[in-house]
């Protein structure tokens, strides 16, 4: 009887901080995806980080604004060794993440990031903002715009 009322305790503690993922709020789901979308992408894992997006997908960066309408598209012209090379690039991080606007199916992010040599050190840091949504049944980055290159 002991033993069950010391299961039943811990449960009783466990439970109220575990929570389901539809019963996250749409901030913590954009804050969500954020994170494999950094995962995916230090990881050079492009199946993942695809699965981190919706499409059609819109970047504004670098004095223009592209549209990918598929991923395949999108994957036709990115490459993470040319990326990695032309930047001297190792991995990225969240410097900061800071929701400005909210609703029920979409999320703006104002985020920081930068990006780092394999020795640690930065190369930049750059502002963006990350428009995350609601679609198709999942949470995914449906566009960026960003001050990086």
């Amino acid at each position: 009887m002991r033993s069950l009322f010391v299961v039943l305790s811990l449960l009783v503690l466990i439970l109220p901080t575990v929570t389901r993922a539809d019963e996250m709020t749409p901030e913590e789901h954009a804050l969500r995806v954020l994170d494999e979308f950094m995962a995916a992408f230090n990881a050079r894992d492009m199946d993942a980080w695809m699965g981190t997006l919706h499409f059609p997908h819109v970047r504004i960066a670098s004095g223009g604004t592209r549209v990918d309408a598929t991923p395949t598209e999108m994957q036709a012209d990115f490459d993470f060794a040319r990326f990695a090379k032309r930047f001297d690039w190792d991995h990225s991080a969240w410097l900061s993440r800071e929701i400005v606007q909210s609703g029920p199916e979409k999320v703006h992010v104002a985020v920081r990031f930068a990006r780092y040599r394999k020795d640690g050190s930065v190369i930049a840091e750059f502002d963006s903002l990350y428009v995350v949504a609601y679609r198709a049944g999942r949470w995914g980055v449906v566009a960026r715009s960003s001050f990086a290159p």
